[in-house]
């Protein structure tokens, strides 16, 4: 009984210590989805917390009910159990509750995924492909494209023997040659596709992820709300290169991206990088999600 105890005071003690050091460890790490800075993330965070705190209420319910059972009819009382085959009253109860919870959760759910496909009156339209491994941006209609890889201070670190420290690259494994520049408070049509495996393109500020899937185009939308940069990865497995694959879109204001666009219309590309559009070679003749 002694040693039971001593080993209860000492699962405390350690305990705590490790709550104690939790915050400076987990400083840089995010205990929530974040809340986004486009419509589309907005609602997607308060779908989150919605169903967060109904599961929150669903096991305090539960829980509750277990524990008071354990404690209020156990054997040391001298409580002697109920002996019944089913109760008709309480599983009407236990089967119209949980359906009722189901389609509360559904029909805003329901209603944020519509949202999300609804590439109407877009006025500017992007397309992206995934290559092995790096992104195509193509500005449709516009006669700008290029590909944009991994930085080459990030991809010198990566490199064993490079003697270049991880840890002294700003945004490390983050960080593109080539940034996706896109203006503020502009609705914006996304069309997602990939030249060889299935990749997966990701910024989790825009609130969404999409496929992109050789032969198939993906569709979906955003309208940023505050300039800023933006980054996320490839977030479907594509092969050795897969980690090294980041994404990073730059939001400015339209002024600046009209500036920034015509710039790169009359330099033919992004800084003479390699265009990346319709008539790359090899590029697949794909079908899009709408027709």
């Amino acid at each position: 009984m002694i040693r039971k105890k001593l080993n209860a005071v000492i699962g405390c003690v350690l305990a705590m210590g490790l709550l104690a050091l939790a915050p400076p460890v987990l400083a840089d790490w995010a205990l929530n989805m974040t809340e986004g800075v486009t419509q589309t993330s907005h609602d997607v965070y308060g779908l989150h917390m919605t169903i967060f705190w109904i599961t929150v209420i669903i096991g305090i319910v539960v829980f509750g009910a277990i524990f008071y059972s354990i404690f209020a009819h156990r054997k040391s009382r001298g409580v002697k159990p109920a002996k019944f085959h089913h109760n008709t009253a309480v599983e009407i109860v236990w089967t119209v509750i949980p359906l009722l919870i189901l389609v509360g959760m559904a029909i805003p759910a329901t209603g944020v995924l519509i949202d999300m496909d609804d590439t109407g009156e877009a006025e500017m339209t992007v397309k992206v492909t995934g290559y092995q491994w790096k992104w195509g941006y193509e500005y449709m209609g516009e006669g700008v494209s290029f590909y944009s890889e991994l930085a080459e201070s990030s991809n010198k670190a990566r490199q064993r023997g490079s003697g270049v420290d991880p840890a002294s690259v700003n945004n490390y494994l983050l960080e593109v040659d080539n940034r996706l520049v896109v203006p503020t408070d502009t609705k914006i049509r996304f069309m997602i596709t990939s030249a060889d495996v299935i990749h997966s393109w990701w910024v989790p500020a825009l609130g969404w992820k999409k496929d992109a899937i050789p032969g198939f185009i993906n569709e979906t939308w955003t309208r940023i709300d505050q300039p800023g940069v933006y980054r996320g990865q490839c977030a479907e497995l594509c092969g050795r290169g897969h980690a090294f694959m980041p994404v990073v879109v730059e939001a400015v204001k339209p002024e600046e991206f009209k500036r920034w666009l015509a710039e790169h219309k009359s330099d033919g590309g992004a800084d003479g990088a390699q265009t990346a559009g319709a008539g790359d070679a090899g590029e697949p003749v794909v079908a899009s999600a709408n027709e």
